[in-house]
């Protein structure tokens, strides 16, 4: 077997065991303090700090010694998952699904080297703009189409 297909493998037998574990849990209540938003800053940091870490003691630094192909595949596995959970209507498994979510999208903007900080302040330009006005401005500037630059005119061979 190939080492991809031994790593698929792997990365799949350990899924089925984490989403047992999960099942598996209490229900989900909200501790004493919620939490905020700063929760998101201090897991990028941690993830970050896993960067060129050792893959065999940090599942970070596994992800991210794969390259951006496979953080990118895992984070597009999470959103499947989570999108599933809410479609069936599953408020706990889309807690957890969305907590996965969130870990391997920190993990693409680690690989990727993007600051949460750029991603605040996109959404707080964003805020207080119509979505609908948002959206409809970004596609304007999509379809405008670039200018390409001019070549010079071509002499006659006659």
């Amino acid at each position: 077997m190939a080492k991809r297909d031994k790593d698929r493998d792997k990365d799949d037998k350990a899924g089925k065991r984490n989403r047992a574990l999960l099942a598996s849990l209490k229900p989900l209540v909200a501790p004493p303090r919620l939490p905020d938003a700063t929760l998101l800053d201090r897991l990028y940091a941690t993830v970050l700090s896993r960067k060129g870490g050792d893959p065999e003691s940090s599942h970070s630094a596994r992800l991210l010694s794969r390259g951006t192909a496979k953080v990118a595949q895992k984070l597009g596995e999470e959103a499947v998952e989570t999108v599933i959970e809410a479609t069936r209507g599953n408020r706990a498994g889309l807690i957890a699904e969305s907590a996965d979510l969130l870990y391997h999208l920190i993990v693409v903007w680690v690989d990727a080297g993007v600051r949460p900080e750029e991603i605040w302040a996109e959404l707080e330009r964003r805020q207080g703009i119509s979505g609908i006005a948002e959206k409809a401005a970004r596609a304007r500037a999509l379809a405008q189409p670039k200018l390409a630059p001019r070549l010079p005119k071509s002499r006659k061979l006659c």
